[in-house]
């Protein structure tokens, strides 16, 4: 069975440079969330890649949800970011690395 999660790269907008704490304490209240629920795999920031702030692989039961979820990250809502939903097809001893 195809085993899928979903990797959202979060691209810094024009604005991000007018975040605000208020705004980081949101996206981190959504993080944990993200994670009390289950849904969050790993999340990290991107050092030494100007444009890109950083991503979440998410656990979800499908891409529909994935999306829904992105769009609800406090970063993209206020519009300092933007994200790419990209599908990620599990590679691991269960399925012999996709051989």
């Amino acid at each position: 069975m195809e085993k899928l999660m979903y990797m959202m790269m979060i691209e810094k907008s024009k604005s991000y440079n007018k975040v605000t704490k208020k705004i980081i304490i949101e996206h981190v209240e959504n993080i944990r969330r993200l994670d009390d629920e289950g849904k969050l795999e790993i999340c990290g920031v991107f050092k030494g890649f100007p444009g890109m702030a950083g991503m979440y692989i998410l656990k979800t039961e499908s891409r529909e949800e994935a999306e829904e979820l992105c769009k609800m990250e406090p970063l993209v809502v206020g519009g300092y970011a933007t994200y790419k939903l990209v599908t990620l097809q599990i590679a691991d001893r269960e399925n012999n690395y996709l051989l």
